[in-house]
């Protein structure tokens, strides 16, 4: 046999494999129409399932506390959110900012703002530190996050933060997210809803901020 001939039969075999694994995977062959891409493994999909529900549901299993937080803070945080999370230069701050949030420069912060605990440890295992994205294991992460709620005082500094109890942890601000929907076609205690000529009263409730930039009329 010529090496032609042979590179055409090894050809054909390869083709035949492929034709063959395809025609034995009805559904691999569904989901990959155009024999585009590659079906994502088990581990591969972990790897992106990382959100945690604000229940908490979606926690890794792992805890940490506040006092072994402080270590993993100031070697990891502090550099940016500075050492007591005041803040370095233009990074946020996570601690104070109670009472900021109606004021024309409002600090949103653990203590002030964020509603869920679950959402800062979804927050910080995703993208922190800056650069350094997904590098903290899940115990660390816990323990940052104690250590957040213990400066804004929301927990104690032995308090165990774990994967059963994150999202049951009372924030400050979570009241500050209960916004009723006063539309009509939401309300169904009372019966069928509203759907057109609805008698529904209309009122301003947030304006856009005054910054002040544009120039007075001299005249």
């Amino acid at each position: 046999m010529s090496g032609l001939a042979k590179q055409k039969k090894a050809g054909l075999l390869s083709i035949g494999f492929v034709l063959t694994q395809f025609s034995f995977s009805p559904v691999f062959a569904e989901q990959r129409p155009f024999n585009l891409g590659s079906i994502a493994t088990a581990e591969q999909v972990a790897g992106w399932d990382i959100d945690v529900r604000p229940d908490g549901l979606g926690a890794p299993i792992g805890a940490g506390n506040a006092i072994d937080g402080e270590a993993v803070y100031t070697d990891r945080c502090a550099s940016c959110h500075g050492d007591f999370g005041e803040a370095v230069d233009n990074w946020p701050a996570l601690v104070g900012g109670e009472g900021t949030l109606a004021s024309h420069d409002p600090v949103k912060t653990t203590g002030s703002y964020w509603p869920y605990a679950s959402t800062m440890y979804d927050y910080i295992y995703r993208a922190m530190p800056f650069g350094e994205a997904q590098s903290l294991t899940y115990n660390e992460t816990y323990q940052i996050v104690a250590y957040l709620l213990n400066m804004n005082d929301i927990i104690d500094d032995d308090y165990e933060l774990n994967n059963k109890n994150i999202g049951k942890i009372e924030m400050p601000n979570h009241a500050g997210f209960l916004i009723p929907d006063p539309r009509p076609d939401a309300q169904s205690i009372s019966g069928d809803p509203c759907m057109n000529d609805c008698n529904v009263p209309t009122q301003i409730i947030g304006k856009a901020r005054d910054i002040d930039v544009t120039p007075e009329n001299e005249s």
